[in-house]
């Protein structure tokens, strides 16, 4: 599974927020209320709301096929192919959505604080559900403002991709550990045209390209983004600034109409035609979820993966990387929340269950004993983001009320400066703080 986490821009997000809060204000759900003990035994129907199709979809069949074997009176209504914001207008218009999976944990702040998931804090703490299993990354990011309203399932893990005979061509045999070290070996491997048009490059820094995305990039200078009360610290956490600075200097040094034109005729990023895939670029940011793709569709490539690089002056921060991942909540209009539960709780915390969704699918496990499971399938590029997902330094997402929409102001914000980095930097990031913080005011009120 690619990650799904599309950003929205914040327009959208205070509007989806407003749309939850007023299908979820007007009642009518089962009661929040949670039962002393859990039920003996488990009987009836609930549904399950999730985005996958195909292939992913039989995956998750097959573990829904298991809980109902385990729980025979059990059966589960499987909706497929429902992608975030049809999962958002159901919740808002009370249809029958016990247990929703998003493929994004952007909505978690929006469906926490608006009630669209219910606070899963009472059925964890009767149950004696050991939290301490999930990272304290993964943690935060099913959390918000004291409740927790989802469960983590499975993860996306970022980090570099390296064409192993491309760098062999120029004498090097270890991937890149600082940022100044990727952009040395990649001004190695970039050729150009007769006309001066790019032919390959070792590195493609242009952001917007492929997986190039602030958020990916964060975890490298330990970059923030929010502040303990919730409001922007991107104007404010130097690491944003090292970042863009390397990055705007390289994207000059190369050419950005160069760049432009480049990486308009490349291949779609989750076709076989992939720029890494076929030699293009020699360097790429990557999620695991690469490795299956590769497998499939270039088995022949010779390739390694390893955490990305550093920040130069960061340089404790290499081994870290981004990590975020689908989440499973109990929707708020749940007719049957003690079943919601119990199959939510499955999908995300039993170790046989979360190591074939990651079997089949290819992502991260997102709890200590399934990744650390003999029936783990791992190869060695694999076990690359299995060691990223356990370094204390990687970093996610935080939940905020306008879902993705801080992501989108500063990511619009980077896309533009790339192209013109004349402009006063330390006063755009300002700008973007001010922009972040107006939309968080909006959504949460005063």
């Amino acid at each position: 599974m690619h990650t799904r986490s599309k950003l929205f821009t914040t327009t959208a997000l205070v509007a989806a927020a407003v749309t939850v809060l007023a299908g979820c204000s007007s009642g009518g759900g089962a009661s929040d209320a949670v039962a002393e003990k859990a039920p003996s035994t488990l009987e009836g129907t609930v549904s399950l709301w999730h985005f996958f199709s195909d292939r992913e979809g039989d995956v998750i069949q097959s573990v829904v096929d298991d809980f109902e074997k385990a729980n025979p009176k059990v059966k589960v209504e499987v909706h497929a192919g429902q992608d975030d914001e049809k999962l958002r207008k159901a919740i808002a218009a009370g249809k029958s959505v016990d247990v929703g999976l998003s493929y994004s944990t952007d909505v978690v702040g929006n469906f926490c604080s608006s009630g669209a998931f219910r606070n899963l804090n009472d059925y964890i703490k009767r149950d004696k559900v050991d939290l301490n299993q999930f990272s304290d990354t993964v943690r935060s990011y099913v959390q918000f403002d004291g409740k927790q309203c989802a469960m983590p399932v499975l993860a996306d893990v970022y980090g570099l991709y390296y064409n192993k005979d491309l760098l062999a061509s120029v004498g090097v045999t270890a991937p890149p550990k600082t940022l100044s070290e990727l952009e040395s070996i990649a001004d190695k491997l970039t050729t150009f045209n007769a006309d001066g048009s790019i032919k390959t490059l070792g590195f493609n820094p242009l952001m917007g390209y492929y997986e190039n995305a602030a958020s990916h990039y964060g975890p490298l200078a330990d970059a923030q983004w929010l502040n303990k009360d919730g409001s922007s610290a991107i104007g404010s956490s130097k690491g944003w600034t090292d970042l863009i600075n390397w990055q705007t200097a390289y994207v000059q040094k190369i050419g950005y109409d160069k760049l432009q034109a480049f990486t308009a005729g490349l291949g779609q990023e989750f076709s076989g035609d992939n720029a890494f895939q076929t030699g293009q670029v020699a360097m790429n940011m990557d999620g695991e979820y690469r490795t299956a793709f590769i497998h499939d569709q270039k088995p022949d490539l010779n390739y390694g993966t390893a955490p990305f690089p550093a920040a130069d002056g960061h340089e404790d921060q290499y081994g870290a990387g981004y990590i975020t991942g689908n989440i499973a909540g109990i929707a708020k209009g749940s007719q049957n929340p003690e079943l919601a539960w119990a199959l939510l709780k499955y999908l995300t915390t039993d170790t046989d269950a979360v190591v074939k969704l990651s079997n089949g699918l290819k992502n991260v496990p997102t709890t200590k004993d399934a990744l650390h499971s003999p029936k783990l399938e791992v190869s060695e590029q694999f076990q690359t983001f299995l060691d990223i997902a356990e370094n204390p330094k990687s970093a996610t997402t935080p939940p905020s009320p306008v879902g993705a929409g801080y992501q989108q102001t500063f990511e619009d914000f980077w896309r533009a400066y790339q192209a013109d980095p004349s402009k006063d930097l330390a006063k755009g990031l300002k700008d973007v703080d001010q922009q972040v913080d107006d939309a968080i005011a909006l959504t949460t009120g005063p």
